[in-house]
C-alpha cells in the first residue's frame, strides 16, 4: 500500500497567536540556584573547588557551593587535592540539588599508571537527575506537586526487548494503567487511567499530538519503543494542561536525544512475529543533532485454539521517524520531527454455520511537528509547539467497507518566567480536529478549539509546593468549558512526601468510542444532541524513600458526568450514541513498593478499583465492565551493564464484570508469568523473554466467538484476558 494525503487534507496546518500581558517584575529571572553538596565516604568535605566555566566555588565545612546560574546545561568540574577530580553535567530548569562522592586519589606512581592509561575523564560522573515536561514548567520530578510517574530508559529497554514493535506492554505493566483490547479481531486497544475508559486518555509525543487529537485503538500498536527516553503518565483530568482529550490523564512518549550511536534490534516470536529496528543518532555540528528510527514489523496470522477465527490478527508496518535538534546553548532550542507509517491488518475467519468473514484495515499516517523554546531578553521563556498530522483508514467489516481521513492542526505559544517563590506559565493554543468518511454519511464533523491557559508554582518553603492550573476552551460543536487543577506536595519529613490533586475535564464525543471501534458505523445513527462529558478526580499520594526502599500509597476517585455510551438497537436495527443520565463513579487505591540494592531491582505493586455506571437497559447501576477489582504485580531484574540482565515478572488480575458475553457474567482470575534474559557479547546482546507462561488464555475457559452475530455486528466477545497464550520472543541488539 503507498501511502498518500488527499488534497483536502492539506488546510493550515496550524496558527496560534499570543498577545500576553504580565507585571512587570524586578526581580533577575535568568538565573536559578544550583547547589552542589560534595562528601567524602558520605560525610561533608571542606576546600573542594567547583568549576563552572571560569567561576569557582569553594566548599565550607558543610561540604556545600552554591552558584546562581543561567537556564541551560551546564559542565561543572569539582576537584580537591589527594582526590580524584570528578565531572558532572547538570541540566538546570529550576533550583537544583546535586550531590557528588570524591574518591581518594590512590598513592603515586600507581595514580599517574591509572591516568595514562585510561585518562581522567573515566573518573568523571554525571549526574542529571530526572526532569519532566508534561507538565509545562520543567522540573525534577522529586519537586513537582503533580504526581508524574516515569519510566526511565532502562524500563524502557526492558519491554523493547518483549514487545519491540509497540509500546502496549509497556504501558500495561505499569501501575494503574490498564491496555484493554477494543477490537480482538484486529487487535486495537486502549489505554484505561485509574479505571476511566481508554478514549479519556491522551498520548502526546514530545507535548505534541502526533498520533491525533484522539488518539486511536490501533495508536498504541504502531509505537516502536526504541527511540524513548522516557515515559511520562499523569492520572486523573488533565484537561488543565492539555484540553479535551486529557479528561482522564496523559501519556507524554519523550524521544532520546542525539549520542553518536547506532543500533540493530532483531527479533521473531514463536507466533509468527518478527521485528527489525534501526536506531541512529549523533552530531551535525556543533549546534545540530539528529536522531533515526527506521522499522519494520511482521505477523502472521494465528489461531491459538484452532476454532479458525484469527486470535492474533496478521498484519504488515513500515515506521520512519527522523528528528533535528538545535541548540545554541545560549537558551534557545529546537525539536524538529517527521513520521510515516503504513499499515496492512488481517484478521476474522470463519463463524459457526461456516461462513467467512474477514476484517481488514489498511492505514496510512503523515506527521510532522516542531518544538522550540528562546529565552527572551534574558528574563522569559517563549515555547512555541506546532504539529500536524494526516491519517487514512480503509477498514473492511466483512462486506462493508469504510474508508475514511482523520486529521489534525495544533499550534500552540506558552511564556514562562520566575517572580520570587512563583514560577508562572501563560499562553494559547489552537487545535482542530477533522474527520472526513467516505462511505457512511452523517459522521463528518470538523472541531475547532482556541484555548487559553495558565499555571503558577508557588513555593513558599521548602516543605512547600503548590501548583495552580487553569485552561479556557472554546469548542466550536460544544461550547466553552473552564478545566481548572490544584497540585500541593508536601514534605513533613525526611523522607517523605504527600501530594494532593483535584481538578475538573471535558471530553468532546465523536463517533469512535470502544465500541465503535469493534464494529464500525454503518449500523450507527448519527450524533444527534449529544452533551460533552464531564469529569472531577481527585488523589492523594503518600511516598516514602529510606535507603534501598521506595514505597508509595494512593487514593484516587473519579466522577464523570453525562458518559457517552452505545444504546440500542432501535425497530431498524439502528444503534445510536448518546449521553447516559447519572454518574460513573471509580474509585480505588494503588499501592507500589521499590527496591534497589546494587544489581538487584525489586517492584512489587497492587490496585484496587471500584467503578458503577448507569445501567442504560435495566435502569439503576451495574458495575462497569472490564475493570478488574484486583490488579498486582511482582518484578524481579538482576542486570550488570557489562554482562546483561535476568528478569521475572508475575502479574495478577482479578475479576472484571462483563457486558453482553453469553458464557458468563463475571470473568475469572488469572496470573501471567514471563522471564527475560539477555546476554552481551562484544557489542552483540543476545536476549530471550518468554511471555506468559502460565499459558493464561481466555480462550482456554469459554469461545471468543459468539454463537450468533450480535446486534451491534460483533462475532466475538469482548476480550477479558489474553488471546495469544504462552509465547517466546528472541533476537540480538548490535551496537554498531
Amino acid at each position: 500500500m503507498l501511502f498518500s494525503v488527499p488534497r483536502r487534507c492539506l488546510f493550515a496546518v496550524f496558527a496560534a497567536l499570543v498577545a500576553l500581558a504580565s507585571p512587570a517584575i524586578a526581580q533577575d529571572t535568568t538565573t536559578v540556584r544550583l547547589t552542589v553538596l560534595v562528601h567524602d565516604d558520605g560525610a561533608p568535605l571542606a576546600g573542594a573547588a567547583v568549576a563552572e566555566g571560569d567561576t569557582t566555588r569553594v566548599t565550607g565545612d558543610d561540604g556545600t557551593a552554591v552558584f546562581r546560574l543561567p537556564r541551560r546545561t551546564h559542565r561543572l568540574r569539582v576537584e580537591r587535592e589527594g582526590f580524584r577530580p570528578a565531572a558532572l553535567r547538570v541540566p538546570l530548569r529550576a533550583d537544583t540539588t546535586v550531590s557528588v562522592e570524591l574518591e581518594a586519589a590512590p598513592a603515586a606512581p600507581a595514580a599517574a599508571e591509572e591516568a595514562g592509561e585510561h585518562g581522567e575523564g573515566e573518573h568523571a560522573e554525571e549526574l542529571e537527575g530526572i526532569v519532566v515536561s508534561a507538565t509545562r514548567s520543567e522540573q525534577r520530578i522529586e519537586d513537582v506537586p503533580v504526581r508524574v510517574e516515569v519510566l526511565g530508559r532502562e524500563e524502557v529497554e526492558e519491554k523493547m526487548l518483549m514487545t519491540p514493535g509497540d509500546i502496549s506492554m509497556m504501558l500495561n505493566e505499569t501501575g494503574g494503567l490498564r491496555v484493554q483490547t477494543t477490537s480482538p479481531s484486529l487487535g486495537g486497544a486502549g489505554v484505561r487511567v485509574q479505571g476511566l475508559r481508554g478514549r479519556y486518555t491522551q498520548i502526546l509525543s514530545d507535548g505534541l499530538p502526533l498520533y491525533g487529537g484522539q488518539s486511536g485503538a490501533l495508536g498504541l500498536l504502531q509505537i516502536p519503543p526504541m527511540d524513548l527516553g522516557q515515559v511520562e503518565v499523569i492520572k486523573g483530568a488533565a484537561s488543565a494542561l492539555y484540553g479535551a482529550s486529557a479528561l482522564g490523564g496523559v501519556v507524554n512518549l519523550v524521544s532520546r536525544r542525539p549520542a553518536d550511536d547506532r543500533e540493530l534490534l532483531l527479533n521473531a516470536s514463536t507466533l509468527g512475529g518478527a521485528d527489525a529496528v534501526f536506531w541512529s543518532s549523533g552530531g551535525l555540528g556543533e549546534r545540530w543533532g539528529y536522531t533515526f528510527l527506521g522499522s519494520g514489523h511482521r505477523q502472521a496470522r494465528a489461531d491459538v485454539d484452532d476454532d479458525r477465527w484469527a486470535d492474533l490478527p496478521a498484519y504488515r508496518r513500515a515506521v520512519l521517524r527522523p528528528r533535528l535538534f538545535w541548540s545554541d546553548g545560549g537558551g534557545r532550542s529546537l525539536l524538529l520531527t517527521v513520521g510515516a507509517t503504513v499499515e496492512d491488518r488481517e484478521g476474522g475467519g470463519r463463524v459457526p454455520g461456516g461462513a467467512g468473514f474477514a476484517e481488514a484495515l489498511e492505514t496510512g499516517r503523515l506527521d510532522g511537528g516542531a518544538v522550540g523554546r528562546f529565552l527572551l531578553g534574558g528574563e522569559r521563556l517563549l515555547t512555541v509547539r506546532g504539529s500536524a498530522m494526516a491519517q487514512r483508514h480503509d477498514h473492511r467489516f466483512g462486506a462493508v467497507r469504510e474508508r475514511d481521513l482523520h486529521a489534525t492542526a495544533f499550534g500552540e505559544a506558552a511564556l514562562g518566567g520566575t517572580a520570587g517563590a512563583h514560577t508562572w506559565v501563560v499562553g494559547a493554543a489552537l487545535q482542530q480536529e477533522r474527520y472526513d468518511a467516505r462511505d457512511v454519511a452523517g459522521f463528518d464533523y470538523v472541531f475547532t478549539v482556541p484555548a487559553l491557559f495558565a499555571q503558577d508554582d508557588f513555593r513558599p518553603a521548602d516543605w512547600l509546593a503548590l501548583t495552580a492550573s487553569a485552561r479556557l476552551d472554546a469548542h466550536s460543536e460544544y461550547g466553552a468549558f473552564l478545566s481548572p487543577r490544584l497540585s500541593a506536595l508536601l514534605r513533613p519529613a525526611e523522607g517523605w512526601s504527600v501530594r494532593a490533586s483535584a481538578g475538573t475535564g471535558f471530553f468532546a464525543p465523536t463517533p469512535f468510542t470502544e465500541e465503535t471501534e469493534a464494529v464500525g458505523l454503518a449500523r450507527i445513527r448519527p450524533l444527534e444532541d449529544v452533551r460533552a462529558e464531564r469529569a472531577g478526580t481527585a488523589s492523594l499520594d503518600v511516598a516514602r524513600s529510606a535507603g534501598p526502599w521506595e514505597l508509595n500509597a494512593t487514593l484516587f476517585g473519579s466522577v464523570v458526568r453525562d458518559a457517552v455510551q452505545l444504546l440500542g438497537p432501535d425497530a431498524g436495527s439502528v444503534l445510536r450514541l448518546d449521553n447516559v443520565p447519572g454518574d460513573t463513579r471509580t474509585w480505588g487505591t494503588e499501592l507500589l513498593a521499590r527496591w534497589h540494592s546494587g544489581p538487584l531491582h525489586l517492584t512489587a505493586s497492587h490496585a484496587w478499583i471500584r467503578s458503577t455506571e448507569p445501567d442504560p437497559e435495566r435502569g439503576g447501576r451495574r458495575v462497569a465492565p472490564l475493570v478488574p477489582r484486583h490488579a498486582a504485580g511482582v518484578v524481579g531484574m538482576w542486570e550488570s551493564e557489562g554482562s546483561g540482565r535476568v528478569g521475572v515478572e508475575v502479574y495478577y488480575t482479578g475479576r472484571q464484570a462483563l457486558e453482553d458475553n453469553p458464557y458468563r457474567a463475571e470473568s475469572r482470575p488469572y496470573v501471567v508469568l514471563g522471564l527475560l534474559v539477555e546476554r552481551r557479547v562484544g557489542r552483540a546482546r543476545l536476549f530471550l523473554n518468554a511471555e506468559n507462561l502460565t499459558d493464561a488464555r481466555q480462550t482456554r475457559w469459554d469461545p471468543l466467538l459468539l454463537p450468533s452475530r450480535s446486534a451491534e455486528g460483533r462475532w466475538t466477545t469482548d476480550a477479558w484476558a489474553p488471546l495469544e497464550g504462552r509465547a517466546l520472543n528472541g533476537g540480538v541488539r548490535i551496537e554498531m
